[in-house]
């Protein structure tokens, strides 16, 4: 059995404040390092949609299933 290790680096939560109409609002982005998203076990495609959730001190982004 040939066991897949996806690589790791150091991403970032970035929030760039955003004014709309006269109100500003906060929105967040997570970068992902490109040596994580180029490797081939990543799961996600540019502009794809995702279920984002918390689960106790963890992020989880995932896949949304049709």
């Amino acid at each position: 059995m040939v066991q897949q290790f996806m690589l790791k680096d150091i991403g970032r939560l970035i929030n760039r404040p955003t004014k709309t109409g006269k109100k500003m609002y906060d929105k967040f982005f997570v970068y992902i390092p490109t040596s994580v998203a180029k490797d081939s076990a990543f799961p996600f495609k540019p502009g794809e949609e995702v279920i984002v959730r918390i689960d106790g001190k963890r992020l989880v982004i995932e896949k949304i299933e049709k």
